[in-house]
């Protein structure tokens, strides 16, 4: 049987000589690099020549629909037809045109036709067959298609190894529907220049832009969003809310006054303010306030800071008030394009509910501020006090001593996907850069088990060894899943009792098969997000998740795992709402043994993220950022995003690993999120995150005292020393322990 995976294009959910990462030679043969079109026959001027339908038939034309459909470019276009399947399309086989390890740029003219549609969602895909006949289903772009006019596809594909067939389709729309392709180009891509650093001038760090904050002047400067009404009301606090305290310059407490909403009829409705013109593009701009809503029998209610740029929604914070008292929302937001028109405004609790907001803040944040007190808090919580005792040699006054450390032990890790270990640069880059890793996909039920009884472990095998051989620790992620979307359709079409079954069966054969072998579990995943099994399964399920795993694997964490818990911009997943799903597992006896938050954030503050470390640890599990990316078009804003999350981590104590969600080019869940570009080339972000790791490695040499003694103060990790005497230089390598305390380390010369 052959083995099929299938994966998006965008999937998955140090020093200088590092700079770049060479490109092998290929062992492909007579591959065209340059920039023609490997596509035949592209816009079908020899009629279908080289093209034919994949469970269809596909026809040739000039004009469709009474000639209302004309080609855009060129005298013809195919259809492909009869479609009963959604994977039925126009397909090409490019076996041999295309070379492994170099990015492609596909770019097409499509729409659609018939069966009464007027959009739909079109998708060109690429399916690979391996020497060993393993299939792979590569996404490479999707677009709206309609039946009005041509549509634009634009995407990149990367293959890592050499594939035995290789063919581009189309598919995507519902059954008789006619995909129509005016033009197809396959290229290979030109490569993208690097960004320019953001040229800052004069930012004042910490000053809100926001118009009569306090309310001196009345409702001056705020409009009401929609009929509601505004008014000035008094008792709210007079302090700044705690997150935005480290990040505000020289500030004054807050005047008490708020502003008061009422005669909302619908939930956006509220105070608003114009900001368009006191924006930077590239600054990170904190947000800040308190917000209350009225008593009454609504129940628990959302509210939201929120901006409109140029009609787009973006999210500056959200939090839920369930009661009486104020609470406090912090949250961020960064702009990258020039926008015409930015309001802000305060909105979410339901029809009818008034809404009390007092002391909002928006400023821009002082990065660089942020990491020097990082780094002195990292020296604070990461290093000891190292002593080492030498004998076995007479010291003196001229024995020179020099200490590097080799390894900073502290878990740093990243996503790995099976496809990327065929490729050796890939592999070279990760085994240099990470301790640990977590399977992208391979390890989750729907991969392993696509349909009852199907197993797939080969993928998850393979990427075993790779990590067992360079020493690699390893996260599983998952072993369920608790959103209804990622539950594969087999086990939803299962009663209660087959469901608990197949529960059964997964604990029992996952961690069996996996013994010993993975250092953590995310038992049950997203479970502020979704309630699959605890919806069909009752409340119990989760917990005895958790109670089976650990009997079958005593020796593996088990954690909980969720999204949005460090960024404040979702009330559904707020520390403490976190904090109460945990304390509940652990009343039901489940032995949760780490907190882990994925850490999938847009442009990040530091105390915003510290203060939910800061809330998470009150529980006193070892917490992991589990699957960290950060996301901007230019690469330094990308590395200042990086090394915010980075610092964070690595200057609370409660932090225990670090894993990013990948680092590759075309590899990652989100668009410009690599550190390293398609085809090997590392980007500022990349230097970046280098750079850290350089950091983080403790150096010291000087002279022995007259005790034999050498005194330093180094991170945790593999050291080497060298001791230099008039008659001979010696080496000896030593760790240094996790600790608070002095260590002193006897070394033998």
């Amino acid at each position: 049987m052959k083995n099929s995976e299938k994966v998006d294009a965008g999937n998955l959910s140090d020093s200088e000589a590092c700079v770049s990462i060479i490109q092998k030679t290929t062992n492909m043969v007579g591959v065209s690099t340059d920039d023609e079109n490997i596509i035949l026959n592209p816009q079908f001027e020899d009629g279908l020549n080289n093209w034919t339908g994949r469970g269809c038939k596909i026809a040739l034309h000039d004009s469709m629909g009474d000639g209302k459909i004309l080609p855009k470019s060129g005298k013809f276009f195919a259809a492909a037809t009869e479609r009963t399947q959604s994977w039925n399309g126009i397909q090409q086989e490019i076996t041999g045109r295309v070379q492994r390890k170099l990015a492609y740029e596909v770019t097409a003219l499509v729409r659609i036709f018939g069966n009464n549609v007027n959009t739909s969602d079109l998708r060109v895909t690429l399916y690979v067959q391996k020497p060993d006949l393993r299939e792979q289903y590569i996404g490479i772009a999707n677009v709206q298609a309609t039946n009005k006019d041509w549509a634009q596809m634009q995407g990149k594909f990367l293959l890592n190894d050499s594939p035995s067939k290789v063919i581009v389709y189309f598919e995507g729309p519902a059954a008789g529907t006619d995909i129509l392709l005016n033009s197809l180009v396959i290229k290979h891509a030109a490569k993208t220049p690097p960004s320019p650093p953001p040229d800052f001038e004069n930012v004042a760090f910490g000053v809100n832009i926001i118009e009569n904050s306090n309310l001196d002047n009345g409702t001056n400067g705020w409009s009401p969003l929609g009929n509601c009404t505004l008014s000035v009301g008094t008792g709210s606090p007079r302090v700044i809310p705690p997150m935005a305290r480290d990040s505000l310059g020289p500030y004054e407490s807050l005047s008490g006054r708020y502003i008061l909403v009422t005669n909302r009829t619908q939930t956006w409705m509220g105070p608003s303010q114009t900001i368009t013109e006191k924006l930077e593009l590239y600054l990170t701009y904190q947000v800040s306030a308190w917000v209350r809503t009225s008593s009454g029998p609504h129940g628990p209610q959302n509210v939201g800071i929120s901006l409109s740029v140029d009609g787009q929604w973006v999210n500056g914070g959200q939090t839920e008030v369930a009661d009486s008292r104020w609470h406090e929302i912090g949250g961020s937001f960064r702009l990258e394009k020039q926008p015409s028109n930015v309001f802000v405004y305060i909105q979410g609790p339901v029809s009818g509910v008034d809404l009390m907001v007092a002391g909002l803040q928006i400023f821009p944040v002082d990065r660089q501020a942020r990491f020097r007190y990082l780094r002195k808090q990292t020296d604070k919580i990461r290093k000891r006090d190292v002593t080492l005792k030498f004998s076995g040699v007479d010291t003196c006054d001229y024995t020179f001593v020099k200490v590097k450390q080799i390894e900073n032990d502290f878990p740093i890790g990243s996503c790995i996907t099976r496809t990327n270990i065929d490729n050796e640069d890939f592999v070279d880059f990760f085994v240099q850069h990470f301790n640990w890793a977590v399977f992208g996909n391979e390890l989750k039920w729907f991969w392993t088990e696509p349909q009852k009884g199907n197993f797939n472990y080969k993928d998850a095998d393979d990427m075993l060894d790779l990590c067992q051989k360079y020493k690699i620790d390893i996260r599983g992620h998952c072993i369920f899943w608790e959103v209804d979307g990622n539950v594969q359709q087999w086990v939803k079409s299962l009663n209660k009792n087959d469901l608990m079954t197949a529960v059964q069966n997964r604990l029992n054969g996952l961690l069996t098969r996996y013994k010993g072998k993975f250092k953590h579990y995310d038992v049950n995943n997203e479970m502020l997000h979704g309630s699959f099994y605890q919806d069909r399964l009752g409340k119990d399920i989760r917990a005895n998740m958790f109670k089976t795993a650990h009997q079958v694997d005593p020796s593996v964490n088990l954690f909980v795992n969720d999204y949005h818990v460090e960024d404040g911009c979702d009330a559904n997943s707020s520390p403490e709402k976190y904090i109460q799903q945990i304390l509940d597992l652990q009343d039901q006896g489940a032995p949760v043994g780490g907190i882990g938050i994925q850490g999938h954030i847009d442009s990040p503050v530091g105390p915003i993220v510290c203060s939910a470390l800061d809330k998470l640890a009150t529980i006193g599990l070892p917490i992991w950022f589990t699957e960290l990316d950060v996301s901007s078009t230019n690469e330094y804003i990308r590395g200042d995003d990086l090394e915010v999350m980075l610092r964070e981590a690595m200057a609370h104590p409660a932090v225990d690993g670090v894993i990013l969600w990948g680092f590759w080019e075309l590899f990652m869940s989100r668009d410009n999120a690599h550190l390293v570009n398609a085809e090997g080339e590392i980007n500022e972000a990349g230097r970046r995150f280098i750079d850290l790791k350089q950091e983080w490695l403790s150096r010291s040499h000087g002279h022995v005292d007259e005790q034999g003694e050498f005194n330093f103060r180094g991170f945790s990790g593999m050291y080497n020393v060298e001791v230099v005497t008039l008659e001979k230089v010696t080496s000896k390598t030593f760790f240094v322990d996790k600790g608070d305390s002095s260590l002193v380390i006897s070394i033998d010369l």
